[in-house]
């Protein structure tokens, strides 16, 4: 009985060539899910800040009503 799941951890040279395998090159001019996905974390980070700006600008025209 053949057994075709191999377990790249139970052999250090096996291991080694696991851990090593680098990811074929991308065409030029191709999307990657990387690059697409680099829109959404900028976006994120400027939702955020955004966020913290209306919450100082709040808290210090509450204090000033004060």
């Amino acid at each position: 009985m053949a057994d075709n799941d191999y377990d790249p951890a139970g052999n250090t040279q096996m291991f080694r060539a696991f851990v090593d395998e680098t990811p074929a090159p991308q065409a030029p001019g191709s999307v990657s899910t990387y690059g697409s996905n680099r829109g959404g974390n900028r976006t994120g980070v400027v939702a955020g800040i955004a966020v913290a700006v209306v919450a100082v600008l709040a808290v210090v025209i509450w204090l000033a009503v004060r």
